[in-house]
């Protein structure tokens, strides 16, 4: 996935999202020994998030990178997207930033998945992290912060 060419920006509808991976914390046995997880102090330093952006029909291509924060993925928008194409994003507050580089329609997943008025939806990113989140449970089983050298991504170990 990290190799795949990023040289040739999306078009179109582009949905945008980010999926936490890696750097889970696991809850102590005792309730009271337990800390709360949200808390940023106590979250795992490995922990990073895979921000994807996949095109919408035509080719459908999908360009992931790998962050230490999910608000990463506005500077990657702008680098890998043209202008003029739409943006569809749900309602992280992060993603506000878009709104000053692309056409961007919101949708909040609390009321619903998709808007038929708007467009607004990011169930293809979601079907993304859905297929990666079971590639890790399945065939590789962790996730690791650091970057694989290109030769070991290339297989000429």
């Amino acid at each position: 996935m990290a190799l795949e060419g990023h040289d040739t920006p999306l078009y179109g509808d582009v949905e945008i999202d980010g999926c936490y991976v890696g750097g889970h914390v696991h809850p102590e046995n005792r309730k009271e020994d337990r800390k709360d997880r949200r808390r940023v102090e106590n979250q795992d330093k490995d922990r990073r998030v895979v921000v994807a952006m996949r095109e919408r029909g035509g080719e459908n291509r999908t360009l992931t990178f790998v962050e230490e924060r999910e608000a990463a993925g506005v500077a990657r928008a702008v680098d890998n997207v043209a202008p003029g194409a739409t943006m569809h994003a749900d309602e992280a507050g992060h993603w506000d930033g878009l709104h000053g580089y692309f056409r961007t329609t919101r949708i909040n997943h609390s009321e619903m998945y998709s808007d038929d008025e708007t467009g607004a939806c990011t169930n293809q990113a979601e079907s993304f992290f859905s297929r990666l989140r079971k590639m890790i449970g399945g065939q590789h089983h962790h996730v690791s912060p650091q970057p694989a050298p290109v030769c070991h991504a290339l297989g000429m170990d």
